[in-house]
């Protein structure tokens, strides 16, 4: 299992030291910021919804490598998504966080997360749950900002 851990974080270091989708969008293009208070996280999601369709996604702000590398995860995954596999994405993920909120609406298993699961490991330190789902609940705000 050794291989495997090593594996994710190399996955998890990647996205931190050459981040995708870092920068900004400009309007029409909506956007949302989130921060976490206990260890000074920011995340600024910038969104370009056309069409029930996630056209461009991108974001910026600073932290720790789990929320910097998780919003870069973030925005390769949903980029050119209509809005509803968004959400899907979304539900699934902090399910896998075990941060789930919805417990009625069933969550699609034939959905993978690809790279997204390498930070499946963060579940082991409760307290970082935060920063890997800092980005995701900000893409949730943004989406409702767009009102997709």
């Amino acid at each position: 299992m050794a291989g495997l851990e090593d594996l994710y974080r190399e996955i998890i270091l990647d996205h931190y030291r050459t981040p995708r989708n870092r920068g900004e969008l400009e309007p029409p293009a909506v956007s949302a910021e989130g921060h976490n208070p206990l260890c000074g996280d920011e995340i600024r999601i910038f969104l370009d919804v056309r069409d029930g369709i996630v056209t461009d996604v991108k974001f910026s702000g600073s932290g720790c490598s789990i929320s910097q590398s998780s919003a870069s995860m973030m925005t390769s995954a949903v980029k050119g998504k209509d809005v509803a596999q968004v959400r899907a994405i979304v539900r699934k993920f902090k399910n896998m966080m075990t941060v789930e909120e919805d417990t009625e609406t069933p969550i699609d298993e034939s959905l993978t997360l690809g790279d997204l699961e390498a930070l499946q490991g963060v579940v082991k330190f409760p307290v970082r749950i935060k920063c890997a789902t800092l980005g995701w609940n900000t893409l949730l705000d943004a989406l409702d900002a767009a009102k997709a």
